[in-house]
């Protein structure tokens, strides 16, 4: 992909600290696919492993996004942290990331368990219960689609 640079060089974030911090704070990412030139945008919740740089994502096994995810496993995607219109300036608080990346399919249970628990971990106000509940039934998981976006390029930006 070839790289551009950003208008409002000050909206930039370069700090990678701030990046993980709006990884991590989020809950739902954008993710854009395309296939065959017909492109497809979906917003789901995430689970993110900082020490991978992977978002977790789950869903139904079968579908229109997972179709275009096997058409072609690149994506990218945006979180954003949304802080607040700014009355009498007509503007918006926020804090977003814009990442590239690849799909990858988990297909053994172990691995389903695995991006799942990320998720619940992130997701959760009380991960283990929650964990027990959902990820103690090998047979739940069969029927239930597990992928990680693996990032290869992040850009952020804050605006206020």
């Amino acid at each position: 992909m070839p790289s551009y640079h950003m208008h409002k060089t000050e909206a930039a974030i370069t700090d990678e600290a701030a990046i993980q911090a709006i990884l991590e704070g989020g809950k739902f990412a954008t993710l854009a696919f395309a296939r065959g030139g017909e492109p497809y945008l979906v917003t789901m919740n995430y689970g993110y492993e900082p020490e991978q740089r992977v978002l977790y994502f789950h869903s139904a096994p079968d579908g229109l996004k997972l179709d275009f995810a096997r058409a072609n496993p690149q994506v990218c995607g945006t979180v954003i942290v949304d802080e607040g219109y700014l009355p009498k300036r007509c503007s918006h608080a926020y804090r977003s990331v814009v990442f590239w990346g690849r799909v990858q399919f988990l297909e053994t249970v172990e691995d389903k368990a695995e991006g799942l628990g990320v998720m619940i971990d992130c997701l959760e106000p009380d991960p283990a219960a929650t964990r027990k509940r959902l990820l103690s039934d090998p047979g739940r998981l069969e029927n239930v689609a597990v992928f990680r976006v693996v990032i290869e390029e992040i850009t952020g930006r804050v605006g206020k």
